[in-house]
């Protein structure tokens, strides 16, 4: 998952998880009784986020910067576009302002998610939102002032200052969603909401992760570990099938005692979107979702229908699945649990630091240097701590390194975690080196692209280092569970988001039991008629984040398909493909739109056919997998 700033809002989506550990490995990670306060983490461990504020006091001081900024920039209402010289000097004043807004903004999310129960933190993120809130209200007069420039009167412009051209490309951006922008009035109302529409968001985050507490359940070896989020997976990854269902039953007992509070809190975010699409002239959420990314209502569309007609491929692995592990019925704790026997093992941090590097070989020793830098320089926060946020993210601003999130556990789920990660820290280092600041933040539509093309890069490499055939089995089984996670999981999650925006459009209520009722039946059309689909499961919306990220979730499944394209020309195309996906992807930014920057990749994601020739690839390694076990 990515967590990073496009202007000023921060966004966050969680890493789909994956099931499986690393067939190798001498160390064992034993799972912790008790889960360590931040202050008991060794600091080696942690991200070392002083590197962008030394103290508090430090960021105060920015804090109080940025404001004194806001206002300077405010003075010049009704005079952006006097002249081409004062366009450029407010542009120029804008990009500083967010630039340093991103920054703070930054520092304090990375502290809030470090420990969400740390009220000095919390008091901290919720002062900034205000503060931000403030400055967007007192400088949304000035993309309605451009909008009323017209198109004759802006080329003058770049002819009388030269200088301006470098905003070229955020202008046409800009005027090209002149129809949804409103009134300098309307604009500054919708800027005073922002705090209020976020609310649903901040409310679930904390709530899930700090207010939230789960039981505990006796393991295979006879101890008693309480549940968390960052424990469920390796919990469900158990070979003692007990405590794969208790763990699943008891986990999804809290969220169904809660699932009318959550239900609430997401109907007051379809609602805060519904109230900025119609605000905004936009005909639905999600076409107002995606436009902002410069992405077709079709693209989305397409995704979905194309799944859809290839459910016969996830039922077909749900039936190998079942067979493999043996079982009469197979239920839905079954999913994450190894299907091949005797080859899990668990691996530490250090071990999946050296077969990270070995496994990005291919992109360079100038990318593998970076890298290195990361782990070396504490770019990443490894372990789980008491109130840490769960999942997993890359975050960064211009001005810091791209950080990690991680709650490592051990398993190649974590592997997979981790390299995803880097990916996206990757992807932020080249743009931010190769593009000035109001272009390195590159588009959500792309942000999934890098990360898994380097799941895909390692797949491959442990692919090609092993002979074994149950180690090959076991990494093939990987391979088909990143496409059921990433394609198929992420997709149902879009069709939900989708089905449950359209239902709030047309006046129905997202009660409980409404939400409830479609994700159940939604669980059971893309698992099939071979996974037996507990009730348990349909209290699942209650614990994915992605769901207050504004139809996030699809991207994942296009990222991956453009992934699997673009890492198969870096294995087989050599230097030439390596270059080009450095310069002409992950420099890119936002230089361009989305879409054009993948078509520059060779992919093009307007159409059906990159995600067709994934699902393809996904039947064909089911073919292999039939025939390594019979």
């Amino acid at each position: 998952m990515i967590k990073t700033g496009e202007s000023l809002q921060i966004l966050t989506v969680a890493q789909p998880p994956t099931a499986l550990r690393l067939p190798w490995g001498k160390e064992v990670i034993t799972m912790a009784k008790t889960l360590p306060t931040r202050d008991q983490v060794a600091p080696e461990d942690t991200w070392n986020l002083s590197l962008m504020y030394e103290s508090r006091e430090a960021w105060e001081t920015d804090l109080t910067l940025s404001q004194e900024m806001g206002r300077k920039l405010a003075g010049r209402e009704g005079h952006v576009c006097d002249s081409a010289q004062s366009l450029l000097e407010v542009l120029r004043e804008q990009t500083a302002l967010y630039r340093k807004l991103n920054h703070l903004g930054v520092y304090v999310s990375c502290l809030s998610d470090q420990d969400t129960a740390n009220d000095t933190h919390q008091e901290m993120s919720q002062r900034f939102s205000s503060i931000v809130a403030g400055i967007q209200s007192g400088i949304s007069f000035i993309t309605p002032e451009i909008l009323e420039l017209e198109p004759a009167k802006l080329e003058d412009f770049y002819k009388q200052c030269p200088d301006l051209e470098e905003y070229r490309i955020d202008l046409e951006d800009t005027l090209r969603l002149k129809p949804h922008i409103l009134s300098k009035e309307m604009e500054k109302l919708l800027a005073d909401a922002s705090e209020v529409c976020g609310n649903p968001d901040q409310t679930y985050s904390i709530f899930s992760n700090a207010d939230m507490k789960f039981p505990e359940v006796e393991d295979e070896n006879g101890e008693m570990v309480q549940i968390t989020h960052g424990r469920f997976v390796p919990l469900e990854e158990s070979a003692d099938r007990r405590v794969r269902r208790e763990t699943f039953e008891k986990l999804y007992g809290v969220y169904k005692q809660y699932s009318r509070t959550l239900a609430s809190i997401y109907s007051g975010q379809v609602k805060q979107l519904i109230f900025q699409a119609r605000a905004r002239h936009y005909d639905s959420t999600l076409e107002a979702a995606v436009d902002m990314v410069n992405v077709s209502p079709q693209v989305y569309r397409n995704l979905v229908d194309t799944v859809n007609r290839n459910l016969d491929k996830m039922h077909r692995y749900i039936r190998l699945r079942k067979r493999l592990l043996g079982v009469d019925e197979l239920h839905m704790y079954d999913i994450y649990t190894p299907i091949i026997a005797g080859v899990s093992k668990e691996i530490p941090f250090a071990q999946a630091r050296e077969t990270v590097l070995k496994a990005l070989a291919p992109l360079g020793e100038d990318y593998l240097k970076v890298v290195r830098e990361g782990f070396e320089n504490r770019w990443i926060d490894v372990y789980e701590n008491e109130g840490k946020r769960s999942g997993a993210y890359s975050t960064g601003s211009y001005d810091s390194y791209p950080y990690i999130l991680l709650n490592y556990t051990g398993n190649m789920d974590n592997l997979f975690t981790l390299i995803h990660e880097l990916g996206h820290s990757m992807h932020t280092w080249h743009s931010n080196h190769g593009q000035p600041p109001m272009y390195a933040g590159y588009r959500i539509f792309v942000a999934e692209v890098a990360s898994t093309c380097n799941e895909i890069l390692l797949m491959e490499y442990l692919l090609a280092h092993t002979t074994d055939k149950k180690e090959r089995a076991f990494l093939l089984n990987h391979y088909l569970d990143s496409f059921k996670g990433t394609v198929y999981r992420q997709t149902m999650f879009a069709e939900y988001e989708m089905i449950t925006n359209r239902m709030a459009e047309e006046g129905q209520s997202l009660t409980a039991e409404a939400l409830t009722k479609v994700y159940y039946d939604l669980n059971s059309k893309y698992y099939g008629p071979d996974m037996v689909s507990d009730q348990e499961i349909a209290w699942e919306w209650c614990r994915i984040p992605h769901f207050y990220y504004n139809f996030y979730v699809y991207q994942y499944a296009t990222g991956f398909s453009a992934a699997i394209a673009l890492s198969q020309k870096i294995l087989h195309e050599g230097e030439s493909a390596v270059s080009a996906y450095k310069k002409n992807f992950l420099s890119a930014g936002c230089s361009k739109d989305p879409v054009s920057i993948l078509k520059d990749a060779g992919v093009d994601m307007s159409t059906k056919k990159p995600i067709e020739e994934a699902l393809q690839l996904f039947d064909s390694l089911i073919d292999e997998m039939e025939a390594l076990m019979r």
